[in-house]
């Protein structure tokens, strides 16, 4: 029971980082810029001023709010499917639907970061530099490759 209690608070705090990653706005910062995937924010005048992301990669950064969206959604479907199959999945049998969720999970946001590691680095990295949402985006692929793994490996059993 406390393996279970401890399984369901690793996934929760992983939806919530996976939430934070995707919408806070802290991909790429700097003292006068932070950007995140839904859009820029530059310092100007004492006051921090919302414009659109640059139309240069378009393509990618809607692959990058894609594929982030997408993982959360699917770890909630997983943390879902997790609960209802522990009260109707017959004893000894494993939780694959859900590692399969969560390991859809997994690789969304790894596509996700990857993506925008290889498309919206900059060259200045002495003044600027990966935010918090970014690294919470990859702390969260391992979480979820964890989380994932031991769902296929978990099997219900009697007590």
């Amino acid at each position: 029971m406390l393996m279970l209690a401890g399984i369901v608070i690793l996934h929760i705090t992983t939806i919530i980082l996976l939430l934070v990653a995707t919408i806070d706005n802290a991909w790429w910062v700097s003292n006068t810029l932070s950007t995140d995937l839904w859009g820029k924010w530059k310092l100007s005048n004492s006051a921090w001023h919302y414009s659109n992301p640059s139309n240069d990669n378009q393509d990618y950064l809607q692959a990058v709010q894609a594929t982030s969206v997408l993982a959360c959604i699917f770890a909630f479907l997983a943390l879902f499917v997790f609960v209802a199959q522990l009260f109707t999945l017959p004893k000894g049998q494993r939780f694959t639907f859900t590692g399969v969720l969560q390991l859809i999970a997994c690789l969304c946001i790894m596509t996700a970061a990857s993506i925008y590691t290889a498309k919206f680095h900059t060259e200045d990295v002495a003044t600027e530099g990966y935010g918090h949402c970014y690294v919470l985006a990859w702390i969260s692929f391992v979480l979820t490759f964890l989380l994932a793994v031991t769902y296929l490996v978990l099997r219900k059993k009697s007590e």
